[in-house]
């Protein structure tokens, strides 16, 4: 029986990822941009029903709902040719139209005016599948509606879904470039308090990094979003390959899931990807072993997370777990593993499994890649802190001034008192506490301290 997976999209940069995902998915099953099946698809062993389902004249309609407050981004999706593709009633955008203006409190505070109409979509949504797993949101944590509204719904989720996995995949802004909305340390450290209570499993995506990889690896000055986007939609297509191309293993999202995440808390994880390619590099194909494939994906160049992921430091890893895709032996896969640990080319926790899972995963046979072996490494990596840290340390020099107040004050939440930001920073700063600890061996009983005293 299908586990079926809900996608929510939020905001200008959820729905851009989300546009990508699908385009990737529709190629990779075989549908067209009208979501009718092509003829050469008929006979696939493919699971379409976990992401689609179909209408009464047979064509696929993917599970998605796609939100925004303001219709730009949303309007192009509808102008493309993917625009019959989406259920008409599934598209939300306020009826006003004004967006969030970047700003968490506003993406909330109407979150919570939209509340009955958005769930009402949501709640048709899942009443249609036999047996729903859960929820992905596609969102960014740092402009208003993915970081206020998303936060919104996040917390509506858990109350309304409370044995419904939730899975996001959330976009961290790029540190390198001066942001152009100020306000953005508020949203990314209010958000990822929803991020670390609610959610059971994050990805991030980090854009920093993302950027490098598109400058370093694909040698691309000036990268479009189209070309991050598509490195993002290779990450969130691969990672759902197993759900999709069912095996004996990790085939529903919390068996994918569980392997990952030790202790509730620590549920952020990151990706990398090998090997890269872009369209016009098809020339430059190398050949891929699955050693080479595993070896490269412990590289900190190929992920995507900017977090200095040195060797000698302490942080270490929780998990790993390696999506092969493409002509494998399982015995090269042993012999990999064997070769990796004889490196120690992976650090790994002191109280728990030291092991890298691998999954392996068929190809789409409708796409055709120039690899014979391709890898996404999804991992939990204790160097994840270097994240959260940057973030505390950004809105730390605001609050300090206390600037950019005013917008905040405005709504309901901040109007009385701004103590929604000291208990956001007091959750992240736990959770970087517990992260750091995570690298000791007497993690367990820090544990059972914390739950002691909470």
């Amino acid at each position: 029986m299908p586990r079926e997976i809900i996608t929510l999209q939020l905001g200008q940069c959820g729905n851009q990822i989300g546009m990508e995902f699908w385009k990737q998915l529709c190629a990779e099953h075989g549908i067209n941009p009208e979501g009718i099946l092509e003829s050469f698809a008929t006979e696939g062993t493919d699971r379409k029903d976990v992401f689609f389902y179909q209408a009464d004249d047979e064509h696929y309609i993917p599970r998605a709902v796609l939100l925004d407050l303001e219709p730009r981004v949303i309007n192009s999706i509808m102008n493309s040719p993917y625009a019959n593709l989406y259920n008409p009633e599934n598209v939300y955008v306020s009826k006003d139209g004004g967006g969030a203006g970047n700003n968490w409190a506003q993406g909330y505070h109407q979150g919570e005016q939209l509340y009955e109409e958005v769930f009402d979509i949501i709640d048709r949504e899942a009443d249609g599948s036999d047996s729903l797993e859960g929820f992905v949101i596609c969102h960014s944590i740092a402009g208003g509606t993915g970081s206020g509204m998303g936060s919104y719904i996040l917390e509506k989720l858990n109350d309304r879904f409370p044995k419904k996995l939730i899975q996001t995949y959330s976009v961290f802004p790029n540190q390198d470039e001066i942001s152009d909305v100020v306000v953005q340390p508020y949203n990314s450290l209010l958000t990822l308090k929803r991020l670390t209570q609610n959610a059971d499993c994050v990805v991030v995506l980090d854009n920093t990094a993302l950027h490098q990889i598109a400058a370093e690896r694909l040698h691309m000055n000036n990268p479009t979003f189209a070309q991050i986007n598509h490195l993002v939609s290779t990450v969130m297509s691969v990672s759902t390959t197993t759900l999709r191309y069912p095996g004996y293993m990790n085939n529903d999202l919390i068996g994918l899931i569980a392997s990952l995440i030790p202790t509730p808390r620590l549920h952020f994880l990151m990706t990398g990807y090998t090997p890269l390619t872009t369209d016009a590099q098809v020339p430059s194909v190398r050949k891929t072993t699955v050693l080479d494939v595993m070896r490269r994906l412990l590289q900190p160049k190929n992920m995507m997370v900017s977090t200095g992921l040195n060797r000698q430091g302490n942080h270490c890893y929780i998990s790993i777990l390696n999506i092969i895709q493409g002509e494998v032996d399982p015995t090269q896969v042993h012999k990999s593993l064997q070769r990796i640990r004889e490196r120690k080319l992976a650090q790994f926790i002191p109280w728990g499994p030291a092991s890298i899972q691998v999954a392996l995963s068929h190809k789409s046979p409708y796409v055709q890649s120039a690899h014979r072996v391709s890898g996404l490494m999804l991992a939990n990596h204790t160097s994840i802190v270097s994240l959260f840290e940057r973030c505390i340390k950004q809105y730390d020099k605001l609050r300090k001034r206390e600037a950019f107040l005013d917008q905040f004050k405005k709504t309901a939440i901040f109007q009385d008192n701004l103590d929604e930001f000291d208990s956001s920073r007091e959750v992240l700063q736990q959770l970087m506490d517990e992260y750091n600890a995570a690298t000791s061996p007497d993690y367990i009983n820090w544990c059972g301290g914390q739950s002691a005293s909470v």
